[in-house]
């Protein structure tokens, strides 16, 4: 009897075993599946288009609102909304969604610096500083953050001694034109007139 009940057994214990396999194997494709899954990115253009709409602009701020509640560890997406509403003129919310983006990589000299703008814009000319030079300290060939540092320097803190150090350290990285000749015309025009708070050189914009 006992080679009986080994008999009857045996079929009874693989059939268990496969449905046990079955059910770990499903449970197992299902957690690895949720992590697995590629999250949802948004890709900066390759070339250079037109302004966009307002139109369409809103439509990226609706997705990449979308994509971050989705998944918050998207920096890429956090990324692209600081920049739909940087083009929309909207800097508080920019700085906040950028805020996003450094929180989960801090080491970011653009996107620093985009921030640094639109703290520019608020008239935090303080806090763009900082960012501009947090800039320069993980790039210290990063252009546009000392050009911005010194436009800040220059029209908004009235310091020309610095805008003009600042200066000197870009047109040093050999910089092509424009920007090179405007940012010497606003050096040469610094040095011989030092007390001056009036208008820039014609031609130059802030």
């Amino acid at each position: 009897m006992s080679e009986q009940h080994k008999g009857n057994e045996s079929p009874l214990l693989l059939v268990m075993a496969f449905i046990i396999g079955l059910l770990v194997g499903v449970l197992g494709s299902m957690f690895f599946g949720g992590n697995s899954s590629p999250a949802p990115v948004a890709t900066a253009p390759q070339a250079v288009a037109p302004p966009a709409s307002g139109v369409n602009m809103q439509q990226k701020v609706d997705t990449m609102l979308q994509v971050t509640a989705a998944d918050p560890s998207n920096r890429n997406a956090w990324v692209q909304l600081g920049h739909a509403y940087f083009d929309t003129d909207q800097p508080m919310k920019a700085v906040d969604a950028y805020d996003k983006a450094l929180a989960l990589d801090a080491n970011d000299p653009n996107v620093l610096t985009d921030q640094g703008v639109m703290f520019r814009k608020l008239g935090w000319f303080d806090r763009a500083i900082e960012n501009f030079e947090k800039a320069g300290d993980l790039d210290p060939r990063h252009t546009q953050s000392l050009f911005n540092m010194g436009i800040v320097y220059r029209y908004d803190l009235n310091d020309f001694d610095k805008a003009v150090t600042v200066w000197k350290k870009l047109l040093a990285l050999n910089q092509p034109e424009p920007m090179a000749g405007q940012v010497r015309q606003e050096v040469s025009f610094l040095e011989s007139h030092p007390q001056v708070n009036g208008e820039p050189p014609k031609g130059f914009g802030q």
